[in-house]
């Protein structure tokens, strides 16, 4: 009996020590723990569940919205193969209102008033002085006028006045108060043809005004300045619908890669096209400028080319310019891919009419990059003849001591002048092509 109570305990023990030893493996000790592996950068842990953190950026107008642009399709694109050298645009009137003008002022009469050497407000405060309408400057004005009115209205009575002093006026009749400002506001109602609308616009940014709100739907413009824009634009709308022509140019920018370690040969295109289809051949400071016949056009041009090199477009687009006046392409605006030559810029001047007896677009074309002009060609030429810039190296845009970039790579310009001839209005608009564009050039 003993003997099995002995046992027992000594089963129950083994067991207890057992169970014991089972809760050894199940509780390592704390050293031996494992732990999920962890990155601390910059003070900050990061595992597969980490959040990601950037640094605070400020509050500015990111780059893909700030080169949001309603125009850039019309811009951008070139169909080569609908491509009309001459067009006939009619003549439409091109307005200029001002916008923000108020109520109308009360009909009273201006008699024998003189004023020498006053502000707008004194002058305008002198000549009200017996009425309910005061005067509240939104902005100082400094400049002083003298002048005599013998008889008119209120109204030529204070728009002469305010012209003088270069300020700009509203009338508010519920509180009987006239605003003066050294800024206005305009609307320009533009013509229907896009073309037109385009040179307008290019032309108004060369006069160095760029708030311009543009709406392509009803095809007016609205901008605002002071007295010196208004003018300026004024300028340009009077010399612009004095013009008989507006001149465009359709291009293509290519970089081209030879093949082998050297140049390619573009004397070669006196045998593959002719010499009848090589009209003139214009050096620059760098670079050639070929004037080259119709039969000479893009296509023809990439496969001359692929011969000795491979051809990328870089950009294409389009931009017009009122005969006589300057306008410009921006190459990295209308850029395929971010590149080193989409600093450049291609800047025109251009007029047609008669050049020594033969009627020529006669055009300057203007490289150049943030650091300064390129290069420079005059070119005479006929209409329906086109350009080719060759010659202008590849490392000219290169900012860098080394490159990857070969020595022989160089930038390649095709650009084919239009002609939009604004006629009469009352006709139609139209593209002119055999009989009637013989006619045109014959006239």
């Amino acid at each position: 009996m003993a003997q099995n109570i002995v046992k027992k305990l000594i089963f129950g023990l083994a067991g207890i020590c057992v169970f014991m030893m089972a809760g050894c493996v199940k509780q390592p000790k704390p050293e031996q723990q494992l732990y999920d592996t962890i990155n601390v950068v910059e003070n900050v842990v990061i595992n597969e569940n980490s959040v990601p953190i950037f640094p605070k950026k400020a509050a500015l107008t990111t780059d893909t919205a700030q080169h949001f642009a309603l125009d850039l399709p019309k811009r951008c694109t070139v169909n080569w193969d609908n491509q009309s050298v001459v067009s006939v645009v009619p003549e439409e009137k091109i307005e200029i209102i001002r916008l923000d003008t108020g109520d109308a002022l009360p009909d009273l009469k201006v008699s024998d008033y003189n004023f020498k050497r006053l502000y707008v407000k004194d002058a305008l405060e002198k000549l009200l002085a017996d009425t309910d309408i005061s005067i509240v400057e939104d902005q100082a004005t400094f400049e002083k006028i003298s002048g005599e009115i013998s008889t008119g209205s209120l109204t030529d009575a204070v728009e002469l006045m305010t012209k003088m002093g270069r300020v700009y006026y509203s009338y508010d009749k519920e509180f009987g108060e006239i605003h003066l400002t050294g800024h206005g506001k305009w609307m320009i109602k533009m013509p229907k043809d896009e073309t037109m609308i385009m040179a307008i616009l290019d032309a108004m940014r060369g006069a160095d005004i760029h708030n311009l709100l543009v709406n392509w739907q009803d095809k007016t413009v609205v901008f605002d300045g002071d007295y010196q824009t208004e003018r300026e634009v004024a300028k340009i709308i009077t010399d612009v619908s004095s013009k008989k022509y507006v001149l465009a140019w359709d291009i293509d920018v290519y970089r081209v890669y030879p093949k082998t370690d050297s140049a390619i040969v573009w004397m070669n295109m006196l045998p593959a096209f002719g010499d009848k289809n090589i009209r003139m051949s214009i050096p620059g400071v760098v670079g050639r400028a070929l004037v080259v016949s119709p039969e000479i056009n893009t296509k023809t041009l990439q496969e001359f080319v692929s011969r000795q090199a491979s051809m990328v477009l870089i950009s294409q687009g389009t931009f017009a310019v009122p005969n006589g006046w300057q306008s410009r392409f921006d190459i990295g605006q209308c850029s395929k891919e971010d590149r080193l030559e989409t600093d450049l810029i291609i800047g025109a001047t251009g007029k047609y009419g008669n050049y020594g007896g033969y009627k020529k677009i006669d055009a300057k074309i203007v490289l150049s990059t943030s650091n300064g002009e390129l290069s420079s060609f005059t070119i005479p030429s006929s209409v329906g003849d086109n350009y080719v810039i060759v010659g202008i190296p590849t490392h000219s845009f290169v900012t860098t001591p080394e490159t990857l970039i070969s020595p022989f790579a160089e930038l390649v310009v095709f650009m084919s002048p239009r002609l939009i001839s604004i006629v009469d209005a009352g006709q139609k608009s139209t593209q002119l092509s055999g009989e009637e564009l013989r006619d045109f050039l014959n006239q």
